[in-house]
């Protein structure tokens, strides 16, 4: 299934819901599941963006609903990238 990496910076809204309820981050991976993506992992950190998850979902159009219904709420914005596998990159640069 193809992986994608989101990037995610959470708004004022957004850091105020985590604060009060840092659980709720386990909450929306359930709901992203609803749409047909699955979390395979997941980082809070420190720089350009909040959080890193690595996501699988079966084609752009459903990762693209991901950030989008998640976006329209108002406490995350979402970079969505899609993301190679090494191996099948290194396969790709070596056809002619």
């Amino acid at each position: 299934m193809p992986v994608y990496i989101l990037l995610s910076t959470l708004t004022d809204e957004g850091w105020k819901t985590i604060k009060a309820k840092p659980e709720r981050i386990k909450q929306v991976n359930k709901e992203i599941e609803a749409f047909g993506a699955r979390v395979i992992s997941q980082y809070a950190v420190l720089g350009l963006c909040d959080f890193i998850n690595v996501v699988e979902a079966p084609d752009n159009k459903t990762i693209a609903r991901v950030s989008v219904e998640l976006g329209s709420r108002g406490t995350i914005q979402i970079k969505s990238l899609p993301a190679i596998p090494i191996e099948e990159f290194i396969a790709t640069m070596k056809k002619k």
